[in-house]
């Protein structure tokens, strides 16, 4: 168009036109013109948007994926800690087993071999062990008289 009035180009062309049915006709062309925008507009921005949403999606696998194999890896170690804790656990009980019966060995060995010491080292911590309960219980009764 020439800037003018819409209607001047064709009505030059038509002069025995009537201006307003070429006006009608350039408004009508004109309504189809920005249908025509509008539509491609609305596609283009399901496009974009679709895009946006499949990459959206594609960062939600990728995620999801990592997390996953972060688990993984966490129970994993979880698992291998937990092992190798009660590995630990049970060595220092057979230790502890091995130790209690070389002591259960010599205390016995000992007794036989020095029976009057042992009875007398055991009347010793049998009066000490007496002692420290007649000593407790005075000091435990004084604090309720009070």
């Amino acid at each position: 168009m020439n800037g003018l009035w819409p209607f001047t180009s064709t009505y030059r062309k038509h002069p025995m036109s009537n201006p307003v049915n070429t006006l009608g006709d350039d408004a009508s062309s004109l309504a189809a013109s920005v249908a025509n925008s509008t539509e491609h507009a609305i596609r283009s921005t399901q496009r974009a948007a679709q895009q946006g949403i499949d990459q959206l999606a594609n960062n939600l696998d990728g995620a999801r994926s990592q997390t996953s194999n972060a688990l993984h890896h966490l129970v994993s170690d979880t698992e291998a800690l937990a092992h190798r804790g009660m590995d630990a656990v049970r060595d220092s009980a057979g230790q502890l087993r091995e130790k209690s019966l070389h002591v259960k060995d010599a205390t016995a060995s000992y007794i036989q071999h020095e029976p009057v010491k042992s009875m007398l080292m055991a009347a010793a911590v049998g009066a000490a062990l007496m002692g420290l309960v007649a000593l407790f219980s005075r000091h435990h009764s004084g604090h309720n008289g009070r």
